[in-house]
């Protein structure tokens, strides 16, 4: 193995010296491999991009229509300045993809976001033998334990069938890009009319055009009627809490689909009835798991309960380092319950995660 680390941190993201590139630098560089296209993780104006082909379209919606984006299939791998780089499968959203980087037998793997759970919307993750693996920990603490999304989605079919009973449209609040996908590729349209955001419906576009076969929607402004409305659900970008993009014809119960839900005061924080906690990140075993199936010896933790993860991992038998960058932001404290069995406050301005696809 090499002498030096195949990877370090500078002032533009991750970079790696020997192959000149970066994995998603938060500022513009040369070269920028991309894990996938969510604005924490793609930003514009870099002379070059290297990416996953199932997400092109996702990214160069998002980059511009000159960016200069080269595609690679999953597996496919490109010779940059010595070091092999290939991408593959992360399960996150469509396209999303760990960076696998070798040189003189050294193995890294950048996990990027990555979730375990099945997702007809994106290709399913992918192991991937390493040396160095990093990973984040968004939702690295016991509390975050998601159920059977088939169960989840079952919850929501009943949340809608009580709403319909009482003529009240049903809103679901999702973030635009994945998970708004994932619940349209998801939820049992026999139920009732479906309607989307404008801004959801742009990114159904580009999935549809990238071959992920989604059930038709309409926006709200497509010809809605008073009766469609009662028996409507409706997803919408968590920012249109604040704003409305069509007249409301009709009382509504709101919702929050998102792995934050699981908090004690999720609702609440986000001033909605109803959460479901849906996520496209792994919960805290799925992310054991994950990192155990890699064999890595060295293990990187970002984004998220950075210390404790890294603390846990090394009880475990890791070599586990914290890697913060100027994206990393202290996430929601967990309730833990006292002696006396009373669990600690969660403060309303932690609970909002970072990020678009939690």
């Amino acid at each position: 193995m090499s002498r030096d680390p195949l990877f370090k941190l500078s002032e533009a993201g991750l970079f790696c010296p020997r192959g000149a590139f970066y994995v998603d630098p938060w500022g513009p560089v040369a070269t920028a491999v991309i894990t996938h296209a969510h604005a924490d993780h793609a930003v514009k104006g870099s002379r070059q991009y290297i990416a996953a082909e199932p997400g092109y379209r996702v990214l160069w919606s998002r980059m511009g229509q000159h960016a200069k984006i080269q595609s690679l299939a999953f597996g496919e791998s490109v010779d940059l300045n010595g070091v092999k780089v290939s991408l593959h499968p992360a399960g996150h959203i469509l396209g999303s993809a760990q960076v696998r980087a070798e040189y003189k037998g050294e193995i890294w793997v950048i996990s990027g976001d990555y979730k375990v759970a099945a997702d007809s919307t994106c290709a399913a993750f992918e192991p991937i033998r390493c040396h160095t693996f990093v990973t984040e920990s968004t939702f690295a603490q016991p509390i975050y334990h998601w159920e059977p999304q088939e169960k989840t989605f079952a919850e929501i079919h009943d949340w809608w069938r009580i709403n319909q009973s009482n003529n009240h449209a049903s809103f679901v609040f999702a973030y635009a890009l994945g998970k708004a996908q994932r619940l349209v590729a998801g939820i049992d349209h026999s139920l009732g009319p479906v309607f989307v955001h404008r801004d959801i419906e742009s990114v159904n576009h580009l999935y549809r055009q990238s071959g992920v076969p989604l059930p038709a929607t309409r926006t709200p402004n497509a010809g809605m009627t008073t009766e469609e409305w009662g028996r409507s659900l409706i997803l919408q970008p968590p920012a249109a809490r604040w704003t409305q993009g069509f007249p409301h014809l009709g009382h509504f119960a709101t919702s929050f689909a998102s792995g934050w839900m699981v908090l004690p005061n999720g609702c609440d924080a986000r001033r909605v009835k109803r959460g479901f906690a849906l996520s496209d990140h792994a919960d805290h075993q799925e992310l054991l798991s994950a990192i155990i199936a890699t064999g890595a010896e060295r293990v990187l933790v970002t984004h998220g309960y950075i210390e404790e993860f890294v603390a846990e991992l090394k009880s475990l038998g890791f070599d586990s380092i914290p890697m913060k960058t100027p994206r990393c932001r202290r996430p929601p404290r967990v309730p833990i319950a006292s002696n006396a069995g009373v669990e600690s406050s969660l403060p309303q301005s932690q609970v909002e995660g970072p990020g678009e696809s939690r």
